[in-house]
């Protein structure tokens, strides 16, 4: 068994993701309503940005895809489209860095 913190290539044995980055969310938006938004792409998890002192949203979010091509359309379909009234930029999101508990 690999320890993730120990092991450079742990990196290549967990797989891709296949995530969008959603800004220009208003302020209301919950993660059923962005899920709901991207219904057609066929989301698997839509994460809405909250801030802890307030519990509203920051006005960004995340929808993650089954895979490259999901994703790809969903950001040709999307970017410049309105949700809640204000119109959204959908781009690829980066990476994020992977956190281990020791």
């Amino acid at each position: 068994m690999s320890c993730p913190w120990w092991d450079p290539d742990y990196k290549d044995l967990i797989g891709p993701e296949y995530r969008s980055y959603v800004s220009n969310l208003p302020y209301g938006t919950s993660e059923s309503a962005l899920k709901d938004a991207f219904s057609s792409y066929s989301p698997l998890i839509a994460e809405v940005a909250v801030d802890r002192e307030t519990g509203r949203s920051r006005g960004f979010g995340f929808v993650q895809f089954k895979g490259q091509k999901s994703l790809d359309h969903a950001i040709q379909g999307m970017n410049g489209q309105q949700i809640g009234g204000r119109t959204v930029s959908v781009s690829k999101a980066n990476d994020r860095p992977r956190r281990w508990k020791a």
